[in-house]
């Protein structure tokens, strides 16, 4: 299983999965956990109808639909490919996902600033932490810090080397 929310790093870690599935001869369930915005009273409400927690779980399958034809494209991944889209937070949503002792969940680590961190929890801490089957943190890749510092330089209008980008 493989937690996924569409990010450079989740992409990577959705690759990983994919070959670990192969390796296993396993199915690869793709989750992506979603939430009503806000915390709005949509988001408090059992389980049922409302037109705004609708259009957000319909929100967030095509979200899915997009995350798998981004990742593996018109050509499928080799693997059985399931995608499902789970209520609740990423790190609890697919801890609760977890139907074995024997799977394998595959997250990806992400980049964590101070910022981010003091801001957002680490859903790949949280899978260590709570995931009854053995966790697979997959680190960015090593391009992304390259891709980081270009956008940073974007956004703050300095120029951009050649030597800037060679590691």
């Amino acid at each position: 299983m493989a937690g996924t929310c569409g990010s450079l790093g989740s992409l990577t870690a959705l690759h990983r999965a994919a070959a670990e599935a192969r390796a296993r001869d396993a199915e690869l369930w793709v989750v992506l956990a979603w939430q009503a915005p806000l915390g709005g009273p949509a988001s408090r409400t059992a389980a049922g109808g409302t037109p705004l927690l609708a259009g957000c779980r319909d929100a967030a399958v095509e979200r899915l639909r997009d995350v798998l034809a981004a990742a593996f494209g018109d050509g499928p991944p080799g693997v059985t490919l399931a995608g499902l889209t789970v209520r609740g937070t990423p790190g609890a949503a697919l801890v609760d996902t977890v139907r074995d002792t024997g799977d394998l969940l595959v997250v990806g680590t992400g980049s964590r600033t101070p910022l981010l961190r003091a801001l957002r929890p680490s859903v790949s801490r949280y899978c260590l932490a709570h995931a009854p089957c053995p966790v697979l943190a997959v680190p960015p890749s090593p391009l992304q810090a390259d891709l980081d510092a270009v956008h940073r330089r974007i956004a703050w209008r300095r120029p951009l080397h050649a030597e800037d980008l060679a590691g």
